[in-house]
């Protein structure tokens, strides 16, 4: 007899192994982005409802619980409206397919879609940190021990190649070539892209390598943890985690550095310098593996603001005549163009 318990697992099982990768057609990056968002939704359910994993039904996971759970991770670690947007439909994504499997559970889809989603800004944002910032939060782990030497160069390659998270996470030993100071990264799309590392990235890589690779086999991961006796590819997890950890060290003796630091802001901070120091947005937009060129204009457009905010400060009591009008104003296919980007 199949019990409410047996049929949840079920259908997961299936949504991962089935629908996501052969119906859909779901690329590795997503089904492990989903796999992450539920492994967090069941954790939070054991933790804070305390009940046992082996004993979570569809009705357990109710509009409660899952608001429950998106809240508490925007406190905690502070999604965004786009993040939380994101992990509610997966969540409900897998519901529609269970529902779809098994038509008597469509009351449990009905239910979820009742949660709104949240508004995103209307403006696209920045957030990106200072070079001095950057310095200090480089700085902060203690390259002595072997785990502060692990951070240390993961931030420092991942600001120097203003990557992706998941780039850097799904980097192989392998892919990083220190004679020839280039990195071959897998983007959005499975797209791959060549990028150049400079010489104190590469010596730090060798530091690295061979305190963590001394086996030098060029298919594991570069960066990872020990799961029973094997190299497994770090998680995103983890890597907040020491992020965070380092941010607030170093925040001790620099101001500048954000209260909510995240690894996405270093390649925002890094795209940031790259542009200020005079690289063109065509080019830009390559080196961080855009698909949509017009995705990088809001490099431009923050670059434009911090400019026009100097210029206030520096003309202040000086200066009587109006305000320039923006290029966009009476033109509103540019505003829609650039409140549509993401990253």
């Amino acid at each position: 007899m199949t019990t409410p318990t047996d049929s949840f697992y079920r259908h997961l099982r299936e949504w991962f192994t089935v629908f996501l990768p052969r119906q859909r057609g779901a690329s590795p990056r997503t089904i492990t982005s989903c796999r992450h968002t539920w492994n967090m939704l069941l954790a939070h359910l054991a933790d804070t409802r305390q009940v046992p994993l082996s004993q979570i039904t569809f009705t357990i996971l109710d509009r409660a619980c899952v608001i429950g759970f998106l809240d508490h991770m925007r406190t905690t670690r502070g999604w965004t409206a786009t993040t939380y947007n994101q992990r509610l439909a997966c969540i409900r994504s897998f519901f529609r397919y269970a529902a779809t499997a098994e038509p008597t559970l469509a009351m449990h889809l009905a239910d979820l879609n009742g949660i709104p989603q949240l508004k995103t800004p209307a403006t696209p944002t920045v957030r990106y940190m200072t070079t001095t910032a950057i310095t200090a939060l480089l700085a902060s782990p203690d390259a002595s021990t072997k785990t502060g030497l692990r951070d240390q160069f993961f931030m420092i390659l991942m600001y120097d190649l203003a990557a992706r998270d998941a780039e850097m996470l799904a980097l192989t030993l392998g892919d990083i070539d220190t004679k020839r100071l280039t990195v071959d990264l897998i983007g959005k799309g499975s797209k791959p892209r060549r990028l150049p590392i400079n010489t104190e990235t590469a010596a730090h890589c060798r530091r690295y390598t061979a305190a963590f690779h001394a086996d030098f086999d060029p298919g594991q991961p570069l960066f990872y943890t020990i799961h029973r006796h094997r190299k497994t590819s770090m998680s995103d997890d983890n890597v907040a985690r020491f992020l965070r950890q380092h941010a607030a060290k170093a925040r001790e003796s620099c101001p500048e550095i954000p209260e909510k630091v995240h690894p996405h802001m270093l390649r925002h901070s890094r795209a940031m310098q790259l542009y200020q120091a005079g690289m063109p947005l065509a080019l830009l937009t390559e080196w961080l593996g855009h698909a949509d060129p017009e995705t990088t204009l809001i490099y431009a457009h923050a670059d434009t603001e911090m400019k026009r905010q100097a210029l206030a400060k520096a003309t202040s009591g000086i200066s009587t005549s109006p305000p320039a009008v923006p290029i966009w104003h009476n033109h509103e296919d540019i505003i829609q163009r650039l409140c549509g980007l993401t990253d």
